[in-house]
């Protein structure tokens, strides 16, 4: 039988205690339910009861969470689940990671950071290196953040422009099905990165520096013949490139530049005879200096909870032996006899 333990956290100050309950205590609610322990306000000590592993754990989370809140960060369901994480695998030292410098400020001057510690690691990796290759699954911020850095670099005017590029991947639509001209056609491909340079610039301020070629958003293959000097380049969604458009694309590289090249390897739309050009250049690139490969994961997701639990259900899907070996009994195509 596991021994069962009560431990007393002291909470110097009241403000930092309210922002870690939440709102009808729905952080503790969470904790609680993670760590199966019970935990009780009394005045400015909180009491957890549990099995001594599980209390011990809960303490640990609670603190990490007052050290954020002392430090100003808001103490939302994502930090919560994020903290927890760390604290079962031993990382909690790492708290202190996520409460570091701002990236940018949005239009409305909100201010972006990095909420993760993998999320720190690449954000380090973009300001260090001249290419970046981020990958992961969706909702951890891999593009969002790379415009934050862009916008950011921009406003330094360390750059002179950004340029935004994705490939315009038929992911079972036809361009020539949909209205309007070329652009407008591939619009909806870049719509992702439009959003994000609209909540960082504001729309006017957006499309007056679109307008002076300062900020461009463009399918990759406008990028063919080009050589980009002084420009932040992203290139999202760069599962869907060939191995030869991935090719064209690093050798646009110019001086004073810098690229971040974001994707997901488990959301390729290409033909099964084309290679990933992502998965591609991961490959031949890796450990050479002055590029970055950052491998973000399902932890590091910052949308939805359900987005990190679908991830990691279909990854461990993924990995069931019986899908990599195929079925005795599969005879072929039924085939009418004449």
């Amino acid at each position: 039988m596991k021994k069962m333990v009560e431990r007393i956290l002291s909470v110097e100050r009241v403000e930092d205690l309210i922002a870690v309950f939440g709102s009808f205590d729905e952080n503790m609610k969470r904790i609680e339910e993670a760590l199966e322990v019970k935990i009780v306000n009394r005045g400015t000590d909180l009491k957890v009861s549990g099995e001594e592993e599980n209390a011990d754990k809960a303490i640990r989370a609670l603190e990490g969470l007052l050290a954020l809140s002392a430090k100003g960060e808001i103490i939302d369901e994502q930090r919560v689940r994020y903290l927890i994480t760390l604290v079962r695998e031993g990382n909690e030292d790492q708290v202190a990671q996520m409460a570091k410098d701002v990236v940018c400020l949005t239009a409305k001057g909100k201010p972006i950071k990095a909420k993760t510690v993998g999320q720190q690691k690449y954000m380090k990796a973009i300001q260090k290196n001249t290419i970046t290759i981020g990958v992961g699954p969706a909702g951890t911020g891999k593009t969002y953040l790379a415009v934050a850095a862009a916008v950011a670099a921009f406003r330094e005017r360390t750059v002179n422009r950004i340029i935004l590029t994705r490939p315009a991947v038929e992911a079972g639509e036809r361009l020539g099905f949909l209205p309007g001209d070329l652009q407008n056609k591939v619009d909806p491909y870049l719509r992702p990165l439009y959003d994000a340079l609209y909540e960082m610039l504001g729309a006017e301020t957006f499309q007056k520096y679109q307008e002076r070629g300062s900020i461009e958003v463009a399918p990759l293959a406008y990028m063919r013949g080009r050589t980009l000097d002084d420009s932040f380049i992203i290139l999202d969604e760069a599962q869907n490139t060939t191995k030869e458009q991935m090719k064209m694309f690093l050798t646009r590289l110019g001086f004073g530049s810098k690229i971040v090249i974001t994707g997901d390897v488990t959301q390729i739309d290409l033909p099964d005879d084309k290679t990933s050009g992502l998965k591609d250049a991961v490959r031949v690139l890796d450990g050479i200096k002055d590029i970055a490969i950052c491998r973000l994961t399902a932890a590091d997701v910052v949308r939805h909870a359900l987005v990190q639990e679908i991830i990691n259900a279909y990854e461990k899907d993924s990995q069931r032996p019986d899908l990599k070996k195929p079925n005795p009994n599969y005879k072929g195509r039924y085939k009418r006899k004449n």
